[in-house]
């Protein structure tokens, strides 16, 4: 089962959350050079802030909460002692370039929560295998909307396409991590469907994946826990898939990741 990863600051949802087996809570604290980096598309700019952290840890009691903090910067030792202090289950490192930053985040965090590197940046791409077995480590995530930017490619998904996702779960795997990507629409929602994007999550053994601000909604009360329960059951399906199915899948996805991509920009 893959952990459904929601980002919020809600307390109330956040118990609605907590009440689904396989979510997982996202407190999101990143905002050094997001605004500049990402300029101009409509993204997701957190304003979650510190006491956040602290309320949705008093209202999760059965599943696990991630804290993303900013990428490192003079001030990363206080934020890391004052995050840590609410006693999160992981934490966040983003906009890492090298193995360099990542010992240096470890050493910081000091075996104090388990480690999901947030992999968006060429950097970290190519030096893979220098930090994979860096102690301390619990998961790598791979963030296709800042990664596809800082590899110049037009559409968010082209890394899936171009079988970089398939070296990142190797080494993943390879080093005993955990290893997610992306984030996932409503199943038949997106310009690449939900559903296809589930269906590679299951092909590279991901294990987790951020829901997207679409996913949930402000469309009926329960409609939140209705679309996970239909995600669950494209899960299964889709898991029960034979070895050529998952093979003419992957084809299929990654002609229509070429597709997208190659079309013209939509004027403003």
């Amino acid at each position: 089962m893959l952990d459904l990863i929601q980002i919020t600051n809600d307390v109330a949802f956040a118990r609605r959350c907590d009440a689904l087996p396989g979510l997982r809570l996202f407190v999101d604290l990143e905002r050094l050079g997001k605004a500049e980096r990402q300029a101009g598309r409509n993204t997701f700019i957190s304003q979650h802030r510190l006491d956040d952290v602290g309320r949705i840890r008093d209202a999760v009691r059965h599943r696990r909460l991630m804290v993303r903090v900013n990428p490192l910067h003079d001030g990363t030792p206080a934020e890391l002692d004052a995050v840590l202090a609410h006693q999160p289950d992981l934490v966040m490192l983003p906009m890492f370039t090298g193995a360099a930053q990542v010992r240096e985040f470890t050493a910081l965090v000091a075996g104090r929560a388990p480690v999901t590197l947030l992999l968006e940046t060429a950097g970290a791409f190519e030096s893979l295998a220098q930090w994979i077995g860096t102690p301390g480590l619990q998961e790598v995530y791979v963030g296709l909307n800042d990664l596809h930017l800082s590899l110049g490619m037009r559409f968010m998904f082209e890394p899936l396409a171009l079988g970089m996702l398939d070296t990142v779960a190797a080494a993943a795997r390879g080093a005993g991590l955990r290893f997610g990507f992306g984030g996932i629409a409503r199943l038949d929602e997106g310009l690449l469907p939900g559903r296809d994007v589930l269906a590679e999550h299951l092909r590279l053994g991901s294990q987790a994946v951020i829901l997207s601000r679409t996913f949930h909604r402000e469309d009926g009360e329960i409609a939140f826990e209705q679309q996970v329960a239909a995600l669950r059951e494209a899960e299964a399906r889709l898991a029960a898939r034979s070895p050529a199915q998952v093979d003419a899948d992957r084809h299929r996805i990654a002609q229509a990741v070429r597709t997208i991509a190659a079309q013209p920009p939509a004027r403003p």
